[in-house]
């Protein structure tokens, strides 16, 4: 069934991006990570312009976040301290991303700086994922000893403040800084940072897992939603229609993902996670190297 995007000016088969929206959620059940890394070049891949698949994508993560991060609120999982210095940041970085965005999408160069981004950090962080899930599920990674304190560099850093959720003391230029660079990403990518900074958190910072996990729901949360209106004011690229049935699809998704995922081992779950994130940094990167089916060229009539 085919349906127009008011915004993206486009005919869509809404099936298919419901389909999207449960292969998003299944994967965000099955790993425990946020699909917005998918989400964004799937929509690109089918047509959907980069910075209404950016913006929208933002959206959708608000609804697929606000289940989880409550769920962990509720828990007590979530250092508002920490929560509160990392949406500073986020929301400083996802205003500053907005208006970059912005210029690069009136410039014309929008699409491609995302696809690079997308090739150069999931390229990365897929290829590292990949060769670490591999040694564990071969049972050749050796298990290091965690080291308790935090690195001296760390501590020599001003601004000290005290997490009495996390038991930790650290500066809030690191929490500050990496907020920053979240909404950066959230605004030119369409992704929530997870990927970015839930390791900071857990082998810089030092967070307990749990507190981890909740707190970066919870800023995921208010800052794909700083982003998803800021997208909608400045650049009209949340389309309503295409993220309400991501989110549908998402919903459904989680469900089946978080089911499965209980029965699954942590190495293989890992090893699927980082088989994604290479597939969608290989298919991107082809799509900077391999020129178009249908080439055309835009001139202006004087």
């Amino acid at each position: 069934m085919e349906v127009y995007l008011p915004i993206a000016h486009m005919d869509i088969n809404i099936f298919m991006i419901v389909g999207f929206g449960l292969i998003v959620g299944f994967l965000s059940g099955l790993t425990g990570v946020g699909g917005g890394f998918l989400i964004t070049p799937l929509l690109i891949f089918v047509g959907v312009p980069p910075l209404i698949a950016v913006g929208t994508g933002a959206a959708q993560i608000v609804g697929a976040s606000s289940v989880g991060s409550y769920a962990h609120w509720r828990m007590g999982n979530v250092d508002m301290r920490m929560a509160i210095v990392l949406l500073v940041g986020s929301w400083t970085g996802g205003l500053i991303g907005v208006h970059v965005a912005k210029i690069l999408e009136q410039s014309g160069h929008f699409g491609l700086v995302v696809s690079f981004l997308y090739v150069g950090l999931l390229g990365f962080i897929g290829i590292s994922m990949l060769i670490e899930s591999l040694m564990a599920v071969r049972g050749k990674k050796k298990n290091k000893p965690v080291q308790e304190k935090r690195s001296s560099w760390v501590d020599r850093l001003p601004w000290q403040m005290n997490f009495p959720v996390s038991a930790l003391r650290t500066t809030v230029l690191l929490p500050l800084g990496l907020g920053v660079a979240v909404g950066v990403l959230t605004a030119l990518m369409g992704v929530g940072g997870g990927f970015v900074m839930v390791p900071i958190m857990l082998y810089v910072l030092k967070m307990p897992t749990k507190v981890v996990i909740g707190t970066s729901l919870f800023q995921l949360l208010f800052t794909t939603a700083e982003v998803g209106i800021l997208q909608a004011g400045m650049n009209h690229a949340v389309d309503p229609y295409l993220a309400l049935a991501l989110v549908v699809g998402s919903i459904f998704g989680t469900q089946f993902g978080a089911r499965l995922g209980a029965r699954m081992p942590g190495e293989q779950l890992r090893l699927v996670l980082a088989l994604v994130v290479v597939a969608v940094a290989v298919k991107m990167g082809l799509g900077l190297v391999i020129p178009p089916e249908h080439a055309f060229q835009v001139s202006q009539v004087l």
